[in-house]
């Protein structure tokens, strides 16, 4: 292990050493709508409308057999409510019809599913099922691409190739769960902290803030 990873996740276990996924599930079903539903939007607004959506329909069969024209009108706080809908009403149809309501734990079957692809089913093994994954979202991606652990051009497959060789494979999961933290409430797309940063030195976003300073 090189200075710099090593730096990083002694500053992540410094951060956060307990991490936790923060979307909000009772159920495995309903852990994989939730985080279907937060591509593209925030844990935070995913967490506002779950409560409601499993609260009306608590089984899947019961969702399964909703309106879209319901559902819609649950999910339009998070954006792409109408593709987000039928995505939610299609993945509790195969799993109420096709998988007696049981949660695949294969790859190429989740995968398989409408609005399921590869970040999803890692965080979903990940967190249900302990199985060792690292998932590039948003978060992941800058930072990895911000601390030269990925190049910019990286695709997500590739940025997550690169993190799957620099941390431990025990790890990988501890790992993906305070990346996602250290993006979401420090170093963000917008307005980051990098003054309060040990891993400035190392930050490609800190050396475009010193150049615009100049």
């Amino acid at each position: 292990m090189n200075e710099k990873v090593k730096q990083l996740e002694e500053y992540l276990d410094f951060l956060f050493p307990n991490p936790h996924c923060e979307l909000i599930y009772h159920k495995d079903w309903q852990f994989l709508i939730a985080v279907v539903l937060s591509a593209q939007t925030t844990d935070k607004r995913v967490n506002q409308v779950t409560p409601i959506l499993f609260s009306k329909y608590p089984t899947l069969k019961a969702l399964s057999n909703a309106e879209l024209v319901e559902l819609e009108s649950i999910l339009k706080p998070i954006g792409s409510f109408r593709k987000k809908a039928s995505y939610v009403k299609s993945i509790a149809t195969i799993l109420e019809e096709k998988y007696g309501g049981i949660l695949p734990k294969e790859r190429e079957v989740l995968e398989s599913f409408p609005g399921v692809g590869r970040k999803t089913v890692n965080v979903v093994l990940s967190e249900l099922y302990q199985y060792p994954a690292i998932a590039v979202d948003t978060h992941v991606e800058r930072i990895s691409k911000r601390l030269y652990l990925a190049a910019i051009k990286d695709s997500p497959l590739e940025v997550e190739k690169k993190l799957m060789k620099k941390f431990s494979k025990e790890t990988w999961g501890k790992r993906h769960l305070q990346l996602v933290l250290f993006g979401r409430y420090y170093c963000k797309a917008v307005k980051p902290m990098c003054d309060e940063c040990p891993l400035q030195k190392s930050c490609r976003e800190k050396k475009i803030q010193n150049k615009k300073k100049k």
